[in-house]
């Protein structure tokens, strides 16, 4: 049973020419692959992989690929960067590329900030999705709670 969706890049093109790709989707794929892009497969009809790659959909035939580990993180999706010391600018942006950089063996994403694109690329430890919603714990002090004929408890300050 495979499990969708599946993370991973192309390489390299086939020997074969262009039989692998569905005839409708040669002009996208030809713009996309080979390359260092991780590619989403989202499903098998039996002949074709459908994937994804943000906006771009295409269908390709079983070839050749790397399958890479996902880290949650999809193009399109919105995420806020994590300051590292002073070294970073924080700010809300949106992922519009994914790449597998081989000697470190990780997806290095390019950001989006407004209409401007990134000139570095972040890592996963460099983001957090705005999806992913921070938890407050518990309070660990009393507070007393007032009454609307204004007899409740008064926290007394000291001068």
């Amino acid at each position: 049973m495979i499990e969708f969706p599946q993370y991973g890049i192309y390489p390299r093109w086939p020997e074969d020419g262009q039989g692998w790709i569905h005839p409708d989707d040669i002009s996208v794929v030809s713009k996309l692959l080979p390359s260092e892009r991780v590619v989403r497969r989202e499903s098998f009809d039996g002949t074709y992989y459908h994937c994804r790659y943000g906006k771009w959909t295409f269908r390709l035939r079983p070839a050749l690929w790397l399958q890479i580990k996902a880290e949650d993180v999809d193009v399109g999706d919105e995420v806020e960067t994590v300051g590292l010391g002073l070294e970073r600018d924080l700010f809300v942006g949106e992922v519009i590329g994914m790449y597998y950089v081989r000697r470190k063996g990780r997806i290095a994403y390019r950001l989006r900030r407004a209409d401007q694109n990134m000139p570095r690329l972040f890592l996963r430890e460099h983001m957090r999705l705005l999806s992913e919603k921070q938890r407050v714990r518990q309070g660990e002090i009393e507070h007393p709670t007032p009454k609307w004929d204004g007899s409740g408890d008064r926290i007394g300050f000291s001068d």
